[in-house]
């Protein structure tokens, strides 16, 4: 188990099972999960999902360097990466029926997510090192 923890394959294929979750469920008319229909709880969502997205990124640039690992490179290439995907999401968005798109505070509440996911990922990475 601990040699699969260990390829950073496993976590590109973690990352590619969010994506695909993530285009899948931007794919479907927006409906909010019962007790988040609290204002602004949009955003929370964004912000947790883009998080955890940031944790498999980040996991998976680690495992190619683990013993030195170059945390300003991981985290602008987290960022450009999981920021690019929300870009790309909110774009999405706009070209499903009943969804809107191109929300700026979304994209923001992305990128903070991605930041704050990959900054977690630095100080919990002794987990998977």
């Amino acid at each position: 188990m601990r040699r699969l923890v260990r390829n950073p394959f496993l976590w590109f294929a973690a990352f590619a099972l969010w994506f695909g979750t993530l285009w899948w469920l931007s794919s479907r008319v927006n409906h909010v999960p019962p007790g988040l229909d609290f204002r602004f709880s949009d955003k929370l969502l964004h912000f947790g999902y883009f998080f955890g997205g940031a944790l498999l990124f980040s996991a998976f640039l680690f495992r190619f360097n683990p013993s030195t690992p170059r945390w300003g490179r991981v985290l602008a290439l987290t960022m450009l990466v999981v920021g690019l995907t929300g870009a790309l999401d909110e774009f999405h968005q706009s070209h499903v029926p009943g969804r809107s798109g191109n929300d700026p505070a979304d994209f923001a509440a992305d990128l903070l997510g991605a930041f704050c996911g990959a900054l977690m990922f630095r100080k919990a990475h002794r987990m998977i090192a």
